[in-house]
């Protein structure tokens, strides 16, 4: 075959720089009929051809063979191999790959997208109906709650099921819900629908509250009518806190303070104390005292001297004794009547200096566990409501709620106390209940000898690091601490927020923001909460 088509190209010529003739393919293109392009059928054949003048010898002598080869299959043999090494339509194919990918993950996302809509809405409705459902104050079934709210959403072929748990003092409410929502893309992949479920919990709980509720009486609270505004706001707090539905759930220890803190005669006669009088009933800790919610049951503690500081002695007055000396003074431990504790705080007015680490020291106390034999011996005389027995309940009691309101006007005082040889004997005790100190001095003593008779117990400074360890070590016990800065300067509004349990546990007023403050405070106390 091959040499009968080089014999046909030797009879009909050809040009070794551009290959066979076209007269040589007319030659054999009998054989390849089937191939021949139609443009050769109406070429007429050459009897003989010969080459341009501008041929060398060497092509004219080569043969036929080496012409196929040179200008026929080695151009084609590296044609095929630079056609099998090109990639150019590689990227088309990749682009068209990725478009059909895209293509199916958004058709997979719109069906997501159209579930969590549908969740979503299903979700909303079913939060809003455990709301209401739990709440305590709510008169109607919790179930018809939850399916009236469903049924006015469209939504009553989706609730599966309600579940009401109803305690004392709480009420918890549990739905699941769930339809099924038909899919437009990935139901040719096997799923022609999905579930969409919703669950929620609400849960109102008035657990077992025990509070310290923290009251500065100092002399400054007589300006602008602050000692009023307290009064108001303390009202309004009790009010709150103290409703019928919380009756032996909710106690309250109020605790007045100015220089120091009037813990009463019931309370100082079940401790062990150095007594040295009846006059009033404050007792001295020690500073690492404060570094403790605990009361240190193993010491006895000094009574706090009685006598009259902060009065310049023109007359021999003797009410504003740096321990507050009046019944309605006093501390009202484990109450839950908000007449009597309201009736108290009304006969309240502002006297001495201000000590807030002591309030502190005393509310974190009579929250503490070490408290708890003193209480049980209150509730036995018949000075606390039987029911309040055993509290102060322990720390990890998962029922109960310890919680310190802690307010204040000022900033801790320069506070000073008579030397102990001039405060030693039955007789001194009685001498400084009938004499105003400063009256006495400046009537009796020659004023280089003042200083004598008397020395500086706390300052600014130490007491903001005793307040500030005495709230260490209660929030360190879990006990929730609200401080209220009434009126106070800027540079004594650190103090109180550090003690606070949190920046949103610490409230700045003024005027009748202090009635707010506590009610908001209250709110939180009695709060309802979604818990799922």
């Amino acid at each position: 075959m091959l040499d009968h088509c080089i014999r046909l190209a030797r009879r009909a010529g050809m040009c070794p720089q551009n290959g066979f003739s076209i007269h040589f393919f007319k030659r054999i293109s009998p054989y390849f009929s089937h191939l021949q392009p139609a443009y050769l059928s109406s070429t007429p054949i050459r009897q003989n051809a010969s080459c341009r003048r501008d041929r060398t010898k060497k092509d004219v002598d080569m043969t036929v063979k080496n012409t196929v080869n040179t200008w026929v299959a080695i151009p084609l043999r590296n044609r095929v191999s630079q056609f099998a090494r090109e990639d150019d339509g590689l990227v088309t194919i990749l682009a068209l790959f990725m478009i059909m990918m895209m293509i199916a993950v958004g058709g997979i996302q719109l069906d997501f997208m159209r579930h969590e809509m549908e969740r979503s809405r299903l979700q909303a409705v079913s939060d809003r109906a455990v709301l209401a459902a739990a709440d305590l104050d709510q008169m109607r079934d919790p179930k018809t709650v939850v399916a009236d709210y469903f049924a006015k959403s469209g939504m009553t072929d989706f609730l599966s099921n309600v579940v009401v748990d109803d305690g004392l003092n709480y009420r918890t409410v549990t739905i699941d819900a769930s339809k099924e929502m038909d899919t437009q893309f990935i139901g040719r992949f096997g799923f022609p629908t999905l579930n969409v479920p919703a669950h929620s919990q609400a849960e109102e709980r008035v657990a077992k509250v025990e509070i310290s509720l923290v009251l500065d009486i100092s002399g400054s609270m007589a300006l602008n009518n602050r000692l009023r505004e307290l009064k108001n706001a303390a009202g309004v707090f009790l009010d709150t806190v103290l409703k019928t539905e919380n009756e032996d759930l909710i106690s309250v220890s109020m605790i007045p303070y100015s220089e120091q803190v009037n813990a009463g005669p019931m309370i100082l006669d079940r401790m062990r104390v150095n007594k040295k009088h009846d006059y009033s009933h404050c007792l001295e800790f020690a500073d690492d005292e404060f570094n403790s919610a605990a009361l240190n049951t193993s010491t006895t503690h000094d009574q706090m001297q009685h006598f009259q500081w902060n009065y310049d002695g023109r007359n021999n007055y003797r009410d504003d004794t740096i321990c507050p000396r009046y019944s309605y003074e006093r501390i009202a431990p484990f109450s839950q009547n908000s007449l009597t504790l309201k009736s108290q705080i009304n006969q309240l007015v502002p006297r001495a200096g201000t000590s807030i680490f002591l309030g502190m020291k005393w509310a974190a106390t009579m929250l503490d566990p070490s408290f708890r034999d003193i209480n049980n011996a209150l509730v036995n005389a018949g000075h606390v409501d039987g029911q309040f027995y055993n509290r102060p309940a322990s720390y990890d009691d998962p029922e109960t709620l310890k919680t310190v309101i802690l307010m204040t006007d000022g900033a801790n005082d320069n506070s000073f106390r008579i030397r102990s040889n001039y405060y030693d004997s039955e007789s001194e005790y009685v001498h400084w209940n009938k004499y105003n100190l400063w009256w006495y001095l400046r009537n009796e003593v020659d004023y280089r000898y003042w200083s004598y008779f008397y020395y500086q117990k706390y300052n600014k400074s130490l007491g903001n690091t005793l307040l500030s360890n005495i709230c260490d070590a209660a929030k360190a016990k879990r006990i929730v601490i609200w401080t209220i800065g009434f009126e106070v300067d800027t540079d004594d509004v650190p103090a109180m927020q550090d003690c606070a349990s949190s920046p949103s546990h610490f409230f700045r007023v003024e005027g009748v923001e202090l009635s707010e403050a506590f009610r908001a405070i209250a709110r939180q106390i009695n709060q309802l909460r979604l818990t799922q």
